[in-house]
């Protein structure tokens, strides 16, 4: 198990220097000079060597990457091109919280929504149920998240008008907390980006549960007069979680991905919005911060999957 555990997090910790290493590359080499348009008119020679020297734009690369990894491993950023003298940081720690909360409820519900519709669809093999269930699922895991977000803000608009619902279409309310105008605001944005995650989750919850009922240890299960919620619960269902295990880490990316489209389709603040303000802006040390905390988020998702390999299958452990 100790081994394992080792031979992941040396894993991991070459993935994270090689996504530090191509994101500063991509800053590096990017055409166009951040500085010179930050200075847009007001541009001066001395002021612009200044301003070179200060964010260290003026050193070999090699140098420079040093210098971004060292102030890494100190949680610094950084300072903004466009924002003077503002660390990255300070941009960033107001729409972490926020991207963080949508995010985890939207895994959190794909989970619990989509696993057991996939369990009871195998179970019902074949029948109306199945067919019903996986049907709806299908639906939702091939309906485009931006698609579905603005289905939902136009069906909401048209009951506004019609029923004055004054259900909110945008924003996001304050994060973690949950009153009652805070869940409206938040529940919309939290069901459509859950929406295609659940249908994944509740196909591959079906696929393996029908695997495992299969096998021939279930069948001697039933044999022996085990009744059949002990059959399911006891020997089918734990092993039927090892895909969904893998499928885990994989959503987590999904996810992420997913949700610069909601915040930018329901004006949330998180992350997403300056991270596109920043490419447009070529503000390197933001878009550099996004990638690396996005990063970093993936692999500790894929962490927590490899973990959960050696709850679920025990043979791990003597690997």
């Amino acid at each position: 198990m100790l081994q394992f555990l080792v031979k992941r997090l040396i894993g991991f910790l070459f993935v994270l220097i090689g996504v530090t290493f191509i994101t500063f590359l991509m800053g590096f080499l990017a055409p166009g000079d951040p500085i010179r348009t930050l200075l847009s008119e007001h541009f001066r020679p001395d002021l612009y060597a200044q301003l070179r020297h200060e964010y260290g734009l003026d050193l070999p690369w090699y140098q420079q990457y040093w210098n971004y990894v060292t102030h890494l491993l100190r949680f610094d950023f950084g300072l903004s091109f466009k924002e003077q003298d503002r660390p990255v940081w300070d941009l960033l720690k107001d729409g972490v919280p926020t991207t963080a909360e949508l995010g985890l409820w939207a895994l959190f519900l794909q989970i619990v929504i989509g696993v057991p519709v996939g369990v009871v669809s195998a179970i019902k093999s074949n029948s109306w149920i199945d067919t019903l269930n996986m049907g709806t699922m299908l639906t939702f895991f091939a309906i485009p998240s931006f698609v579905l977000a603005a289905l939902v803000q136009v069906a909401i608009v048209w009951l506004d008008i019609n029923t004055n619902l004054g259900w909110p279409v945008a924003n996001w309310g304050n994060a973690w907390q949950y009153t009652w105008p805070d869940i409206q605001s938040k529940l919309l944005p939290i069901l459509v980006l859950t929406a295609g995650g659940m249908g994944y989750f509740a196909r591959v919850a079906r696929t393996s549960m029908l695997e495992v009922l299969r096998q021939d240890y279930v069948r001697t299960a039933r044999a022996k007069g085990m009744i059949e919620r002990v059959v399911i619960s006891r020997h089918a269902l734990r092993n039927a979680m090892i895909p969904l295990v893998t499928v885990f880490g994989f959503s987590l990316g999904l996810i992420i991905t997913s949700t610069f489209f909601i915040e930018e389709l329901f004006n949330i603040p998180g992350i997403a919005q300056l991270t596109v303000t920043s490419i447009t802006d070529r503000d390197y040390p933001v878009i550099q911060a996004t990638v690396v905390l996005l990063a970093v988020t993936v692999v500790l998702g894929n962490l927590v999957a490899d973990l959960l390999y050696a709850v679920v299958d025990p043979r791990i452990k003597v690997q």
